[in-house]
């Protein structure tokens, strides 16, 4: 079967879909605005089923891949708690201590696609620690919206405190020399722009299409920054320029990449957001970065 693309659809409804998936429209008034997308014997069941992720899709290295060694383990939770859970993944042929990087997911839990990239990260060369913040809640349910729904259980003050927990745990590992960045995607884009700011040990954020931190915020950041956008998410790019602002004016270390074409979540290859060539140059651009930071 034909693989769709983000040119499939049409852009009012990979908007209406956008907001349905970040919480600002219930399902049935996602349903009722995108009827009018149903034509055609399609239904808007069968629209969603469409937009939604194809974990098979999105593996590039596998799970017991011989060049990583990887495991879910437990560290200390500061929320009382006891324990958070993430996915530590490092390099098999590592003859000592690497750096460092948190990969954070979205606003669904640590689902396959994220543990994906946190192999991918494995693979090139640092050791990759992706938390799941639905942890408390028994971890990421196996589908995208009942890990939606649970992750707005989730009190976003506590998950931050679990977040800044994880940078700790990496940084004092035995698999870690002790520097560390972060990269995530949405929520996690958002998560990996408050870690610069809350913690003055991280090295380097690569927020993917994340909230920005308030201006006010933003003098405490020491981190190197590369921040990626897809021309397409007006939502997201609206902070763009405040927060462009507030770093020129605070001499920050920074770059943005804006994707010409791409929408929220292009580098999700799982669902048809996905933009191959912008993916694999963010990619490629993000680990060249954090060759040059870490190192």
């Amino acid at each position: 079967m034909t693989r769709r693309t983000i040119t499939d659809y049409d852009p009012e409804l990979l908007s209406l879909f956008d907001r349905y998936v970040h919480g600002f429209l219930t399902r049935r008034q996602f349903f009722d605005r995108a009827a009018k997308f149903a034509v055609g014997g399609v239904t808007v069941a069968a629209l969603v089923d469409s937009l939604s992720p194809n974990y098979a899709q999105a593996q590039q290295v596998a799970p017991d891949d011989a060049r990583l060694i990887a495991a879910h383990v437990e560290y200390p939770s500061p929320q009382g708690a006891g324990t958070m859970r993430g996915y530590l993944v490092r390099p098999a042929d590592a003859s000592g201590a690497v750096p460092g990087v948190v990969v954070i997911h979205e606003n669904r839990g640590l689902n396959p696609y994220v543990e994906d990239v946190a192999r991918r990260v494995g693979t090139a060369g640092f050791a990759a620690f992706a938390p799941d913040a639905l942890f408390p809640l028994g971890g990421y349910p196996g589908n995208d919206d009942d890990g939606r729904a649970l992750q707005r259980e989730r009190d976003r003050d506590e998950m931050v405190e679990d977040f800044i927990a994880a940078v700790g745990f990496l940084r004092n590992h035995e698999a870690c020399n002790g520097t560390v960045g972060a990269v995530g995607f949405c929520f996690g884009g958002s998560m990996a722009n408050t870690l610069a700011v809350r913690v003055p040990e991280l090295s380097a954020a690569v927020p993917f299409y994340g909230g920005q931190p308030d201006a006010m915020d933003v003098p405490q950041i020491q981190a190197a920054l590369m921040i990626h956008y897809g021309s397409l998410d007006e939502r997201v790019n609206a902070g763009w320029p405040a927060y462009e602002a507030a770093l020129r004016a605070n001499s920050k270390t920074y770059t943005m990449h804006m994707y010409e074409g791409a929408a929220h979540g292009f580098h999700n290859d799982s669902t048809p957001r996905f933009d191959e060539a912008a993916a694999a140059l963010a990619w490629e651009r993000t680990i060249d970065f954090f060759n040059q930071t870490l190192r």
